[in-house]
């Protein structure tokens, strides 16, 4: 099992981010917003630090996913607000870093591109920090766990909105980029909220009741 966020902890961990240091620099910013691109998006954290300024098309609101597992590509639309942070990102990024290393989206202080293993030691230290433990089967926070968190979390919103979840279950497949849709349904194993559906769905079946 994951450790599946709630919405409060997202929020927590944002602001938290905040807090790193140096203050005002580039680790607080990129760290926030790769969480929140992840959170938001259901993008692989490999994805999003590969991202280039090329690949983010900020005006139409979209990214352009290169090379992806499998070496698949996609195009990954984002909520206007998402757009919108990502916005306010590159700009303090160009304005503290005029002349970068690289041609990356997410950049540390130094002008290089931000790399996973610091991303994972931010993400650790600030959950020990709120004082969270996880929950699940791992010993530590997990940063596909962002990743995990929104495919549960946007398949439980199908239910309670009354979607049609086994369509939107396929649009949410090709949107985060899996090549089966199997591979979607596998998230949703171990997730206590999804199997109850599930269980329920078998048995209003079992009993001959339409879906």
């Amino acid at each position: 099992m994951p450790h599946i966020y709630t919405e409060a902890e997202l929020i927590a961990l944002l602001e938290a981010a905040d807090s790193l240091a140096p203050p005002h620099g580039m680790r607080p910013a990129t760290c926030r917003c790769v969480f929140g691109l992840l959170a938001a998006s259901g993008l692989r954290i490999s994805e999003a630090l590969a991202l280039t300024r090329a690949d983010a098309d900020l005006a139409a609101g979209v990214l352009r996913i290169r090379d992806a597992k499998f070496h698949r590509q996609r195009l990954v639309p984002l909520h206007p607000s998402v757009t919108q942070c990502l916005s306010a990102y590159a700009q303090q990024r160009d304005r503290l870093l005029p002349r970068p290393a690289c041609d990356r989206f997410f950049l540390r202080g130094d002008g290089h591109a931000a790399n996973q293993a610091g991303m994972l030691h931010a993400l650790q230290m600030l959950c020990r920090q709120l004082g969270w433990q996880p929950r699940g089967d791992y010993p530590h926070h997990r940063l596909h766990d962002l990743r995990h968190t929104f495919i549960v979390r946007s398949t439980l919103r199908f239910y309670q909105q009354g979607i049609d979840a086994d369509h939107a279950v396929l649009a949410l497949s090709a949107y985060v980029g899996h090549a089966k849709v199997s591979d979607t349904y596998w998230y949703f194993t171990g997730i206590p909220e999804l199997m109850a559906i599930a269980a329920g769905r078998f048995h209003h079946y079992a009993q001959g009741a339409p879906q």
